[in-house]
């Protein structure tokens, strides 16, 4: 890895680069569910910041929108409002403090045991089914543009080249949206009289013990994501960060990120493979060139009319998207189970499988004096349980 022969020109160029690659995901979260775009770039930003003084300044990873929580903050702001929405997000940094303290002292093994891939898996798969009907609803509000970024994003995913190839949403967007132009469907008036420079629209939450029930044992998935994505850093850096500065302190320094995100109104932020997948391809792991994309997010936050030009991309691109991207989340939930070799022949298994995903796309919800518990939290929580409960077969 290539990593200190690097001009500050370069690691500026290169930085640029790498927030390039993170663009499209960091603010497709924020579209979806409701949140200025602005506001997720800028704690993209602030969090990876964040994550870097917690570990050192020594991971090279960056930090943008979580996938894992659109469906959860669709539900929750239909359920709690915003404000009250984004009070679960911040409690959820608890769970990565949980987790964080655990592992230093039980060690990695101990998380692995209490969420197995027979969990995380069916956890995963409910997170994308659970907006398959959203993705469709958005996609069907004009079919031809929808169809027309879900293609370009299918082609660049599976014929790209380079950093092409890391891109396939910012691609697929980019070409639905000038799909839309041609068809006279934009309206530019909002980027016309949009401010050059604006502070991004920061909502503050308000505490809703409902909204922190529902949404704190969502982050099981993510946390588990989180571990995945450090030991991928690894092997494309060559380097052991589980050790130095340690997996504890990563799993701090993405929960306080993602507490913080959710305290000014963004979306909680995860590590990015996208990124790590940049490093790979570029050779250059220098943690300064990923902290030079983290400013540059902070930066683009502050231009109105990027916020502006965001808000002007179609409900029916940004449905074409979701078709596939959801369905990929999903895919990824069967392939854990499947790299992990999990026997759904085992009735054990079966059991825990068939009723995380039943409770979780049926919406089953469990109702306690004022609070309220459903949806992907409750399937969550319920695997969890059995998996702790349930008798392994003596074979196993």
């Amino acid at each position: 890895m290539k990593n200190n022969n690097l001009g500050h020109v370069q690691k500026t160029i290169v930085g640029a680069q790498f927030l390039f690659v993170a663009f499209g995901s960091t603010v497709l979260v924020p579209l979806l569910v409701g949140i200025d775009p602005s506001v997720a770039l800028f704690t993209a930003g602030l969090g990876t910041l964040i994550f870097h003084a917690v570990t050192k300044g020594k991971v090279p990873i960056f930090l943008g929108s979580s996938f894992a929580f659109i469906a959860p903050i669709i539900k929750a702001t239909e359920l709690f409002g915003l404000p009250g929405t984004l009070s679960g997000l911040v409690a959820v940094g608890a769970v990565y403090g949980l987790m964080s303290a655990l592992i230093r002292l039980r060690g990695v093994g101990f998380i692995a045991k209490l969420f197995p891939p027979i969990v995380v898996g069916p956890v995963i798969m409910l997170i994308g089914l659970s907006l398959a009907g959203a993705g469709v609803n958005m996609a069907k509000s004009n079919w031809l543009l929808a169809i027309i970024a879900l293609v370009t994003t299918i082609i660049v995913s599976m014929f790209g080249k380079g950093l092409l190839k890391l891109i396939p949403i910012v691609t697929g967007i980019i070409v639905g949206y000038v799909a839309a132009i041609i068809f006279g469907v934009i309206d530019f008036q909002p980027i016309v009289e949009a401010s050059w420079f604006a502070l991004p629209n920061f909502v503050r939450p308000e505490l809703c013990w409902e909204a922190v029930i529902f949404m704190v044992p969502v982050a099981i998935a993510p946390v588990i994501e989180h571990i995945g994505d450090v030991y991928a850093i690894n092997e494309v850096t060559g380097k052991d960060f589980i050790k130095e500065p340690g997996l504890h302190r990563t799993m701090l320094g993405d929960g306080l990120a993602c507490t913080c995100a959710s305290f000014i109104g963004g979306p909680p932020v995860t590590t990015y493979s996208e990124v790590t997948g940049a490093i790979s391809l570029t050779k250059i792991a220098d943690p300064v060139v990923i902290r030079i994309a983290a400013i540059f997010g902070i930066l683009f936050s502050l231009l109105g009319k990027v916020s502006a030009l965001l808000k002007t991309i179609p409900e029916a691109v940004l449905g074409g998207i979701m078709l596939l991207l959801f369905g990929t989340i999903a895919a990824v939930g069967i392939n854990s189970l499947v790299k992990n070799k999990v026997d759904l022949g085992d009735t054990r298994n079966l059991i825990i499988a068939s009723l995380i995903l039943t409770l979780g796309i049926g919406g089953a919800e469990l109702t306690f004096g004022s609070f309220t518990i459903g949806g992907i939290g409750l399937a969550a929580l319920v695997g969890v349980a059995l998996n702790l409960i349930l008798p392994r077969s003596k074979a196993k």
